[in-house]
């Protein structure tokens, strides 16, 4: 949904972040994870009050130890704050569920809280062991600097090979109450999430039975984080999770209805807003790329076969080159998974700088590769499939292939 589009169904965008919503605050510190003076690696989030709580992980069999500990704190629906440490992914590592277990403990005591209802993240170097000590020195701090516009210093200190910090915010009307949702997101590499994303904590003061969120949860990733692609690599410690405290005092949303719509709408465009920047953002990246799948039979077609062209790292690589070989888009079209016909398909490749048809009828057709390069020259570039199939539409973002990715990671524990 553009942001035009977003403000006219009643979605207003808004500052503060995870902090927009009543009630919640949030903060960052340094704390000596990631080994540099001042560099942020330590972030809390807490709400005033209990919150409904749904999260999704990542569907790699490999997972980090605070998934575990975090699935059992919010099986009852309800957590309180979000812990989370960047700079190791506490994954593989010694006594890492005991870890997870001591850094709820510590965040609970400081919060006056039960360590049950806190959820704990990691981020960063897998495979490597992580101590208790910097949590130690760096949670009193945290609860003491909880700050009601703290999403900035919060988004900062989840970062791993980010660029930039990764924030958003809207509010929207329930039933008379003005409700926000502010999200906040990290992730760079190792991002082909499936279930969740990389790291992204969203908040709402909206009122809704953990239940019910949990459904609206599961159900989004599937068109907003589910639909990125920027390496092909499935993160160890992929999750998502939506506090929701019910300070604005809607009537609680428990059940279908025109206030259960307005809130998924509102959701998805927080979603689908920060796995774009988490996209744009890719290790090394120039250029954010959009593929948009129409006419296909059904939307799981259409989603599977977006995010196949998306993930192409032949693709990827002739848009940081600015070469429209739309070959290599039917090339990935061919080999996505599901059983359909490549015998009619159209491909258009768009920017701000203008559009071209490069195929029709899956066949060449006449166009100036002059145009179309400087076309692709953009820093933000659309793909446009019509599989002439069915009704059936979904849309995928990456970004390009470059020389910076492979110099990143290949010096990514240094």
């Amino acid at each position: 949904m553009e942001k035009n589009t977003a403000e006219n169904n009643g979605i207003k965008y808004i500052s503060g972040g995870v902090c927009a919503p009543r009630g919640f605050r949030a903060s960052g510190t340094a704390c000596g994870i990631k080994g540099s003076i001042g560099k942020k690696d330590l972030a809390l989030i807490a709400s005033d009050t209990m919150c409904s709580a749904a999260a999704v992980y990542t569907s790699n069999k490999v997972k980090g130890a605070p998934l575990e500990v975090t699935k059992k704190n919010i099986s009852d629906g309800k957590a309180l704050a979000i812990i989370c440490n960047s700079g190791n992914a506490n994954t593989c590592a010694p006594n890492g569920k005991e870890l997870a277990e001591k850094t709820c403990r510590l965040t609970a005591e400081s919060l006056g809280a039960d360590e049950r209802d806190i959820v704990v993240c990691s981020t960063g170097v897998i495979g490597q062991e992580l101590h208790i000590e910097p949590f130690e020195r760096g949670v009193p701090v945290l609860v003491s600097e909880l700050d009601p516009e703290g999403s900035h210093e919060a988004a900062q200190a989840i970062m791993t090979t980010d660029t930039v910090p990764k924030e958003i915010a809207v509010e929207l009307e329930l039933g008379g109450r003005i409700c926000r949702i502010g999200g906040i997101a990290k992730g760079s590499g190792m991002i082909n999430p499936n279930m969740a994303t990389m790291l992204a904590f969203i908040t709402t003061d909206a009122a809704i039975s953990p239940e019910i969120l949990d459904s609206v949860l599961k159900e989004d990733v599937k068109t907003s984080f589910n639909q990125i692609c920027v390496d092909g690599d499935t993160s160890t410690n992929d999750m998502t999770v939506v506090l929701a405290n019910g300070m604005a005092g809607n009537a609680v949303i428990d059940g279908e209805g025109n206030d259960l719509e307005a809130f998924k709408a509102a959701l998805h465009e927080v979603t689908v807003s920060l796995a774009k920047m988490l996209a744009r953002d890719g290790e090394g990246a120039t250029k954010l790329i959009e593929c948009r799948v129409e006419g296909a039979a059904d939307d799981e077609q259409a989603r599977t076969i977006s995010k196949t062209v998306i993930a192409s790292d032949l693709l990827k690589a002739a848009m940081f080159g600015a070469d429209a070989n739309w070959g290599r888009v039917l090339c990935a079209v061919g080999y996505a998974p599901g059983s359909f016909s490549t015998d009619d398909i159209d491909v258009e490749m768009a920017s701000d700088k203008g559009k071209v048809t490069v195929c029709r009828g899956s066949r060449h057709e006449e166009y100036s590769e002059e145009k179309a390069s400087e076309i692709l020259s953009a820093d933000e570039i659309r793909i446009r499939i019509d599989m002439h199939q069915g009704k059936s539409s979904a849309i995928a973002w990456g970004c390009d292939l470059t020389y910076d990715y492979v110099k990143i990671n290949g010096d990514y524990r240094s």
